[in-house]
């Protein structure tokens, strides 16, 4: 029998609690991970709204959702998203308790300040590289607006974690650099394994920097300690007992049985997994919502509690049933 709809709850008893939502597929950088060679932008005007991105974020948290995070693309590309990030703060009388945003760090000198006063609690940065010529290998973009990024965002007080993709022979030399650096900044640091959501569809498994080689290349120059792991994706290593490495292995030691993550893109596709082999376009109901339409309320209260709740217990299991699978890009996902 399925679960009451307005909880949010998957086939697996897995309570869905944290919504992402893609502002933007636009990004100013060419990440190797993510963006195609030759990347085909959504038609801004076929964007959603962020008034009905607000009602739709209203919907989800009067249900429910109590941590949203703010993706793209990069997010702060897109006009008004400080504005929104201000807006949002209305629901936090409604249930919610978190608000986040991950982005390449590039603007952060132009908007740090402006995001913590709109109320910004979370920033996930992305920094593949503390080694300027390979950063621009990885990336085509220079290091130094990002660093300087990073800095803006510590001076104006938020809490910052950065997320680094390791990929094999490409920048897994960056290890020790970015412990190091991390460590002496005093900023959170997570590797994430290289996973299938590159924009061309050239991901191998023999690229991936597993789990088990992090902590290789870590023993010889600290005391590594695993930490009992939470709700987080990551899991924790205490280093020299006195700082934190996360490493989210998503392809060598998947932890799925727990997700509580949904993901909307900016032309209003739900996905209930990263990898999921399909969304459901609710693009129009959307729309109708934010018109306050009560059939589209309910329209929508059915068809995600039918679609969250058929949600596949996770990455493996997906990709052992896919003949073919979806060409999935990082950049129109949002990650």
């Amino acid at each position: 029998m399925m679960q009451p709809a307005s909880s949010w709850i998957d086939q697996f008893g897995r309570q869905k609690r944290k919504l992402r939502i893609s502002v933007t597929d636009r990004c100013n950088f060419k990440c190797l991970y993510c963006m195609p060679e030759h990347p085909e932008w959504m038609d801004k005007h076929s964007l959603l709204s962020f008034e009905d991105l607000y009602a739709f974020c209203q919907f989800m948290v009067e249900r429910g959702i109590d941590s949203l995070r703010i993706t793209g693309g990069e997010p702060l590309m897109r006009q008004g998203v400080v504005h929104f990030i201000e807006q949002l703060q209305s629901l936090r009388a409604l249930g919610l308790k978190r608000i986040a945003m991950t982005s390449n760090g590039h603007y952060l000198t132009k908007y740090a300040d402006a995001l913590k006063q709109a109320g910004l609690d979370d920033l996930n940065i992305s920094l593949d590289s503390v080694d300027s010529q390979l950063f621009q290998q990885l990336t085509q973009r220079e290091l130094a607006p990002v660093l300087a990024g990073i800095a803006a965002a510590q001076q104006a007080g938020l809490s910052i974690k950065i997320n680094t993709v390791l990929m094999q022979g490409i920048n897994d030399s960056q290890i020790l650099p970015l412990v190091a650096w991390a460590k002496q900044q005093q900023l959170p640091l997570r590797f994430i394994e290289y996973m299938p959501l590159d924009g061309d569809a050239q991901w191998q498994r023999q690229q991936v920097v597993t789990e088990q080689q992090i902590l290789q290349q870590l023993a010889p120059h600290y005391q590594i300690e695993a930490l009992p792991q939470d709700q987080s994706p990551a899991r924790i290593y205490r280093l020299d007992q006195t700082y934190d490495v996360g490493i989210i292995s998503t392809i060598s030691h998947a932890f799925c049985g727990q997700c509580d993550r949904i993901r909307l893109t900016a032309q209003g596709e739900l996905y209930n997994c990263l990898f999921a082999p399909q969304g459901i376009a609710l693009k129009s109901e959307i729309q109708a919502l934010a018109a306050h339409s009560d059939v589209a309320r309910d329209q929508l209260q059915q068809r995600i509690a039918e679609y969250i709740w058929y949600k596949k217990s996770g990455f493996h299991a997906i990709h052992a049933q896919a003949h073919s699978p979806r060409k999935i890009s990082m950049h129109m996902l949002g990650g």
